[in-house]
């Protein structure tokens, strides 16, 4: 789990820095061209390459875009908005899940479920304070960028059920290498990276894959009770980082919200652990 919250934080730091170069649908495709190369590369010295499957395209490629609609919004998020406010609303991505788990997997809403994502939803309004200021952009790409991930979520408890992880990543990197190729070239012209911006484009690629994996690894070591709460600081590590190397000030509608948020998500937590 450090491993995962130093590479989500890795990536966010690159992203930001290679930002000033490449636009969102850019970074997505180095990013998912680095993240290729790594998982053939693996999948060939380990053998596991001949897990990748055809069996659920349709569902890989709806996961895909899913995710690959939320990850740029979260990069464009992350230069135009405070890091730890960008954050604090991914956040949310779990307690979207209890919703779109009810209605395309048939989980049952129990109160506790309930009650988090009513603590999401007033975590939420804490920090965009609706009427109080006006809601930015950044604000919109980050909530949405939260809705993709929950959509994305739901689509990997499919596939899980009969695909590995090396067939996953296999499809995620190539489908949205493709996605990336598309947008990027709509109109004719692709920035390449210079010398001095390739080692963050690089950091993103590696990072995005390492941090899904080491998380993945945790979840198969620890029950989730102990894997996710440690996942929630990653918040108050990039608001230090924000802080001290951007800057930033930490408002407390973002503290007060991010707290209703992430106490949210440790209360459907702990009580998952407890049905199980």
């Amino acid at each position: 789990m450090l491993g995962a919250i130093a590479s989500f934080s890795a990536m966010a730091i690159a992203g930001r820095a290679a930002s000033l170069e490449l636009d969102t649908f850019e970074l997505m495709t180095y990013r998912s061209a680095v993240g290729f190369v790594i998982v053939v590369t693996a999948g060939l010295l380990s053998g596991h390459i001949r897990q990748v499957t055809t069996r659920h395209m349709g569902r890989h490629i709806l996961r895909n875009i899913a995710h690959f609609t939320g990850q740029n919004l979260w990069f464009y998020a992350i230069t135009v908005s405070p890091l730890a406010l960008v954050f604090a609303l991914e956040f949310t991505s779990p307690l979207w899940t209890i919703g779109l788990a009810a209605l395309f997997l048939g989980e049952r809403l129990t109160r506790i479920k309930l009650l988090a994502g009513a603590m999401g939803f007033a975590g939420i309004l804490a920090i965009v304070q609706p009427g109080n200021a006006a809601i930015s952009p950044g604000m919109i790409a980050a909530a949405s960028a939260a809705i993709m991930f929950a959509t994305t979520a739901i689509f990997t408890k499919r596939l899980t059920a009969t695909e590995t992880i090396t067939c996953i990543l296999f499809w995620l990197t190539l489908i949205q290498l493709g996605l990336g190729l598309l947008t990027s070239l709509y109109d004719g012209d692709m920035a390449l990276p210079s010398l001095a911006m390739l080692p963050w484009v690089v950091i993103i690629g590696v990072a995005g894959l390492a941090a899904h994996f080491c998380l993945t690894t945790a979840l198969s070591l620890a029950p989730a009770s102990i894997v996710m709460p440690m996942d929630f600081a990653r918040l108050p590590v990039i608001a230090v980082i924000g802080v001290l190397f951007y800057d930033e000030a930490l408002s407390l509608g973002v503290v007060l919200g991010a707290i209703l948020i992430l106490t949210g998500n440790f209360l459907n937590i702990r009580a998952g652990r407890r049905a199980g």
